[in-house]
């Protein structure tokens, strides 16, 4: 074995690839079918989008895994460890599996290389065949069609939502974001899109290769009732469905898309009404909208686009607070900070922009000079998260409340090391 623990492994595979992010099947295809000559022993659901596909995968799990069958989860990135992203029944993957997968992963590339993101989709495959589970939940890391999860085909897969991001790999504008996305769906079967206003492409690339499309307000739709919701298709229906735990209107969205893909492939996993149920109320996702009570609360989510901005200013109104709203913002350089800016300005009362460190990093000084663009003056930039979170605890009185948002790198830190958390150890974390 090359390496003897996890963090060797992982650090030697982020100077593998002569490129951090490098789309394409050709190079995973081949290891794979070196590890893997036969196809996947297990059903596989894959999901993709701009905002949702994590809420969804985390959905997906919780409701086949309350109705029974053993389930391999992959996500990313992770918040405190890289464990999180290769779950087996709700279990994260242990150091020593991981680093066996990486050494059988190694002495199958031979002299390929291969990025970050490419071995932990490998190891997952791994896993979950040693493991024997019965079905497998895969997040597309980026875009969908040249995505490493695409080199195995789904059973079903789902589009949750279309936004602009990564316009840098995946194209500029909704048109071509959902082309690359619907590259997920495959001839014959089970295509759901969750996103109201489909792009022209995404219609258009289902229909060419015959995937059975299942658009949100056509094949299925949903809607509160009281303090419940109910669901329905033309092939069943549930009412009385409790909200799922994960917080904002919009998870309703998320889950109706994870109920169109399980329906869908009902003949082969059948799930009940009561696993839905259940599924339901255990789904939960760390860092989205998560509350942290206390006379000043603490509000951490992974908002990191003008889309999901929107919806955490969204939720921000909705949320009752008697005092002034506190923003720790951080956002990686290929992101849309002004449009991040743009969607909170109007719920943001004191902001305490950071700065990331690394080539994608952005400082907290050329968010702050965005800030000030837009007349927002009560501005403090810092240089590290520890001083942003210090300085706005300091400030702030009973009553008010502190978001931390934006990227991945902001969250983990401060998830990791507050005093809520009993693990203070700093997070290796990944964005891909």
């Amino acid at each position: 074995m090359r390496f003897t623990t996890l963090d060797e492994w992982l650090r030697w595979q982020e100077t593998l690839h002569p490129k951090a992010i490098e789309l394409g099947l050709e190079r995973v295809r081949i290891v794979l079918r070196r590890l893997q000559p036969e196809a996947p022993p297990f059903a596989v659901i894959t999901v993709g989008g701009t905002n949702g596909k994590g809420s969804c995968v985390a959905l997906l799990d919780a409701i086949l895994r309350a109705a029974g069958y053993r389930v391999g989860a992959y996500a990313s990135p992770h918040l405190l460890r890289y464990n999180e992203r290769i779950r087996i029944d709700g279990a994260e993957t242990d150091d020593e599996a991981l680093c066996q997968a990486f050494a059988r992963i190694d002495a199958a590339r031979g002299d390929i290389s291969l990025t970050y993101f490419e071995f932990g989709t490998l190891a997952a495959l791994e896993r979950f065949r040693e493991a024997g589970v019965e079905i497998a939940v895969l997040e597309v890391g980026l875009g969908g069609r040249l995505d490493a999860v695409n080199v195995v085909d789904a059973d079903a897969a789902l589009v949750a939502s279309i936004a602009l991001d990564h316009t840098d790999w995946l194209g500029p504008d909704r048109d071509s974001i959902g082309y690359e996305k619907a590259g997920i769906y495959r001839p014959g079967r089970p295509a759901v899109c969750a996103d109201p206003d489909p792009p022209p492409r995404l219609l258009e690339h289902a229909r060419a290769i015959g995937a059975r499309l299942l658009r949100v307000g056509h094949d299925y739709d949903f809607g509160r009732a009281g303090a419940t919701w109910r669901w329905r298709s033309d092939e069943a229906q549930f009412d009385g469905l409790p909200p799922p735990m994960l917080a904002g209107e919009h998870q309703l969205s998320n889950a109706a898309a994870a109920l169109m893909a399980l329906t869908s492939l009902r003949d082969r996993l059948p799930v009940d009404a009561v696993a839905i149920r259940a599924g339901l109320a255990r789904a939960w996702l760390p860092g989205r909208f998560q509350v942290i009570p206390g006379p000043v609360e603490w509000i951490l989510d992974v908002a990191h686009n003008p889309a999901a901005a929107a919806v955490l200013a969204d939720h921000l109104r909705r949320r009752a607070c008697a005092g002034r709203t506190w923003a720790i913002m951080g956002l990686l350089a290929d992101k849309d900070a002004d449009g991040v800016i743009q969607a909170l300005a109007s719920v943001v009362d004191e902001w305490r922009p950071v700065t990331l460190a690394g080539a994608r990093g952005r400082t907290g000084a050329d968010l702050a000079a965005r800030l000030r663009s837009t007349d927002i003056r009560a501005i403090a930039p810092h240089d590290d998260i520890a001083s942003a979170c210090q300085a706005a605890r300091a400030g702030a009185d009973a009553g008010d409340r502190i978001v931390v948002l934006g990227s991945f790198h902001v969250v983990a830190p401060v998830l990791a090391t507050q005093p809520w958390i009993s693990d203070s150890s700093l997070p290796h974390s990944r964005e891909t």
